[in-house]
């Protein structure tokens, strides 16, 4: 499977629809609501310190991992290779032994493709400004919202029209 193979190209808009709302489900910037200015003296946060604060940021990584690997899986191909005419087995001159090595190939490649995703989120947090809570309804609700039930009428209309 080759880069037009990709759900990216068949779904467009409920990519970035899904890359929006996977920001806002990990509350990053523009999207981090708790992390706000009258949140950081008297919010949840000032009662985590030392090992508890660790792993609660840990934890938010690791949801923005998950996302990202969620990216990747629907959208990008997932753990096959992207590049065309490459094969991997005989790149390296293995046969048929490629059974643990591929498995392990098709692993980097879908770590690969998430870290990815985990870069340009991590970008997006130092380059976008943070929304209100308002501002954050209104996208949801009166945007993401109907796009993404557009999409899903467009979707379904498509795959009618071609049985």
């Amino acid at each position: 499977m080759v880069f037009g193979g990709w759900n990216l190209w068949r779904q467009p808009i409920g990519f970035l629809v899904f890359l929006i709302s996977s920001l806002a489900e990990c509350e990053r910037l523009p999207f981090d609501l708790p992390e706000a200015e009258e949140e950081l003296v008297a919010g949840y946060q000032t009662e985590y310190s030392g090992i508890k604060y660790a792993l609660f940021y840990l934890a938010s990584y690791l949801n923005l991992l998950v996302s990202s690997l969620f990216v990747t899986v629907l959208y990008l191909g997932g753990w096959n290779f992207s590049i065309p005419y490459i094969p991997i087995p005989e790149l390296f001159r293995i046969n048929q032994m490629a059974g643990i090595f591929g498995m392990t190939i098709d692993i980097f490649i879908t770590l690969a493709k998430a870290y990815l995703f985990l870069f340009i989120s991590i970008t997006t947090r130092w380059t976008l400004p943070r929304m209100r809570i308002d501002q954050l309804l209104n996208l949801g609700w009166k945007f993401l919202l109907p796009i993404s039930l557009g999409n899903l009428l467009l979707t379904t209309s498509s795959q009618l029209v071609s049985l």
